[in-house]
C-alpha cells in the first residue's frame, strides 16, 4: 500500500519491491509529514519538479529490514534503520569532495519522478539506511532527516561555544535548528515567529517557489503555539512577529539578545524575515539561508556588504546521519517533543489534512499495522 500524490490523492496497492544487490527491502515503521509533502499534494508541483506520473509521498522515514541484496553485509534482517533520502546516482565531482547533496543528478524520496517512502515497504539503497541503536526510537530515526537540516545549517553557520544565535522561524526547521545550535554550545538563542506564511520551500529541495504558489493562513495566530515549543526544546527567548518592520525586527531581537547575533538562521523564506535576518546580524557576523520562497526578492544586500556580514545558503545535507545518531544514543538532544499526532497509515489523509491546517508541529504517519508505537 502507498500513498499517492496525483489524481484522486488517494492509497494504492502495489507489488512489493525485490532489492537489488546493494538495496534492502524495508518495512516501514515512521513517516513524517513535510511541508514539501503536502505542497506536491495540492499543487503537484515545486517549481520545475512537477508531478506527471502517481508518485508515492514520503521522505522522513525509518523502518525494519526484512531482505538484503546480495551485496549488502552491515546490515541483515531485523536491523532498524533510518532511512537518508538522498542517493547519488553517480560518483561527479561533488560526490568526490564529499558534497553530495549538491549532485544534479541525485535520487531523493518524493521529488519527481522519484518514489518517496510513505508505504508499507520500501526499497532503498543499503548505503543511505543506519542502524539504529536500541535506545532510539523509530519515530526518533524519521526525525533525523529535518534534524540533519538543523545540523547541516549550524555547521555552515558556524555555531559554537557561546554564540549569540537568531532563530527566524518557529516551524519543525526552525526548531530543529534551535536544538542543535543549543547542543554545539550556543549561549543564547532568539526565535522569532510570525502568522503569516505556513509553508516554504525548505532546503531539502532546489528549485524555488514562484510568489504565486506561496500559500498564506493570515489571521490565524499559530506562532504561538510554535513559539512555546521553542522554549520546551531550549530556546533562550521568543518575539512574536505581528505588524513590526524588519527594521523593528531586528531591533527587538538586539533588545532581547542584549547584542546583535553573530548568527542568523533564516528558516521561513519571506523576503521581509530575510531582510530582519540581514539587519539583525552582528557586522562580520553569518546569515544562513534555510528557507527558500521566490525565486527573486529584494534585501538590502548593500547594508550586508558594507559590514561584512557573510549570506551562506543550505540545499538539504550531507553526512549528517552518523552524528544525528550519536547525539540521540547519548541522549545530548531530544526531539520527541517535536511529534505532536499521530496517524495509521490508513488515515494520511486526515494526517495530510493536519499538516496543511497547521496545527502542531510534526505529524507522523505509523506504517507497520501491527507496531502503532513511537
Amino acid at each position: 500500500m502507498a500513498a499517492a500524490s496525483l489524481g484522486c490523492r488517494s492509497q494504492e496497492n502495489r507489488p512489493i519491491p525485490e532489492p537489488g544487490p546493494n538495496e534492502v527491502l524495508l518495512r516501514m515503521h515512521s513517516v513524517g509529514i513535510c511541508g514539501s509533502d503536502v505542497h506536491y499534494w495540492q499543487h503537484g508541483r515545486i517549481g520545475d519538479f512537477v508531478v506527471k506520473d502517481p508518485m508515492v509521498l514520503g521522505h522522513e522515514a525509518s523502518g525494519t529490514v526484512v531482505k538484503v541484496g546480495s551485496g549488502v553485509t552491515h546490515l541483515k534482517p531485523g536491523d532498524r534503520v533510518a532511512i537518508e533520502p538522498g542517493v547519488p546516482r553517480e560518483m561527479d565531482e561533488f560526490c568526490k569532495t564529499g558534497r553530495y547533496n549538491l549532485s544534479p543528478t541525485i535520487f531523493f524520496c518524493a521529488t519527481p519522478p522519484d518514489d518517496g517512502n510513505l508505504c508499507r515497504y520500501y526499497k532503498h539503497h543499503a548505503s543511505y539506511c543506519y542502524k539504529l541503536p536500541d535506545n532510539v526510537t523509530f519515530e526518533e530515526g524519521a526525525l533525523i532527516e529535518p534534524l540533519s537540516v538543523g545540523i547541516h545549517a549550524c555547521k555552515r553557520a558556524g555555531v559554537t561555544l557561546g554564540s549569540k544565535v537568531f532563530v527566524s522561524g518557529s516551524g519543525p526547521i526552525g526548531l530543529v535548528n534551535v536544538i542543535i545550535a543549543k547542543m554545539m554550545g550556543a549561549a543564547a538563542v532568539v526565535v522569532s515567529g510570525k502568522l503569516f506564511s505556513l509553508f516554504y520551500l525548505n532546503p531539502k529541495f532546489w528549485v524555488l517557489l514562484p510568489p504565486e504558489t506561496l500559500e498564506f493562513k493570515v489571521g490565524r495566530d499559530l506562532s504561538a503555539s510554535r513559539l512555546q515549543k521553542a522554549k520546551e526544546v531550549g530556546a533562550d527567548f521568543t518575539i512574536q512577529v505581528k505588524k513590526e518592520t524588519p527594521q523593528e525586527v531586528a531591533a527587538k531581537v538586539e533588545s532581547v539578545l542584549g547584542c546583535m547575533p553573530e548568527i542568523t538562521v533564516e528558516c521561513t523564506g519571506v523576503q521581509a524575515c530575510i531582510q530582519a535576518g540581514i539587519y539583525a546580524t552582528r557586522s562580520g557576523g553569518t546569515l544562513v539561508l534555510v528557507g527558500l520562497g521566490p525565486e527573486m526578492v529584494t534585501v538590502p544586500i548593500v547594508n550586508a556588504a558594507v559590514r561584512e556580514v557573510d549570506v551562506r545558503g543550505i540545499f538539504r545535507y550531507c553526512n549528517t546521519w552518523p552524528v544525528a545518531i550519536s547525539l540521540l544514543e547519548s541522549k545530548r538532544i531530544n526531539v520527541k517533543p517535536l511529534v505532536t499526532h499521530r496517524f495509521p497509515l490508513e488515515k494520511a489523509l486526515e494526517a495530510f489534512e493536519t499538516t496543511k491546517r497547521g496545527e502542531g508541529v510534526k505529524v507522523m504517519l505509523k506504517c507497520d499495522p501491527t507496531d502503532q508505537n513511537p
